[in-house]
């Protein structure tokens, strides 16, 4: 899951990155808001925190030009600006969440996870399919009620996978959902992960569309 994280302060920054890399999420950091505009162009993130008092350009203008461009990528304002008038100005401006600081890492996380879901249309905290139940907060995976161990990186390349089922993403795809600025990815990393996937689960649960991508085929019922 990538986040992009838009915080001028070097010492929250750092501990929110630390913090959501420790949970699994790939997560890119910019510290002011024309940063961040070119990062939301060059790059497909799943979910934005954004702080209001930037450098270069607020983040109140930053969530009004994502959200006059039909943008709908979810939004969690973190900020330090805890007057109702401020909450009721960013919620109206497109956000979808509202967190002031100082804040949990563990509510932060919740708050994320609460809102990808959302996003992805689901009520339920943990996805299900078929015989696999996985659930994003304790990252932990079932298969026919047996735990299955997964590393960091293969259980965010099958909560992908999930997530969009029955429908196919390019090895390119899943590759900018597992690896941020600055990280080295070698070759054949997708193909590793999806092997291992294959061993732990069965080799029918991913299949490969040649040219195309990996997909899960779809469920019962979908």
């Amino acid at each position: 899951m990538r986040v992009l994280l838009v915080e001028d302060d070097p010492m929250i920054g750092k501990s929110v990155q630390q913090g959501l890399r420790q949970d699994g999420y790939t997560v890119d950091w910019v510290r002011d808001g024309r940063a961040a505009e070119g990062a939301l162009a060059a790059a497909p993130y799943e979910l934005v925190l954004l702080d209001l008092g930037l450098p270069g350009k607020s983040g109140l203008d930053i969530l009004a030009r994502l959200r006059a461009s039909a943008n709908s990528i979810p939004v969690l304002v973190i900020t330090a600006r805890d007057a109702i008038a401020d909450r009721i100005k960013g919620l109206d401006s497109g956000a979808d969440d509202y967190l002031v600081k100082p804040f949990d890492l563990d509510e932060l996380a919740a708050r994320m996870r609460a809102l990808l879901r959302r996003h992805a249309g689901r009520a339920s905290p943990v996805i299900e399919h078929g015989d696999l139940r996985m659930n994003p907060a304790t990252h932990e995976l079932t298969l026919n009620g047996q735990p299955v161990a997964l590393s960091a990186r293969e259980f965010a390349l099958l909560q992908a996978l999930l997530e969009q089922a029955g429908a196919p993403l390019s090895r390119a795809k899943l590759e900018e959902r597992l690896y941020g600025w600055g990280e080295e990815i070698e070759s054949n990393a997708v193909e590793v992960y999806i092997h291992a996937l294959r061993r732990k689960l069965g080799a029918e649960r991913i299949k490969n569309i040649r040219g195309v991508g990996y997909l899960v085929p779809p469920g019962p019922g979908q």
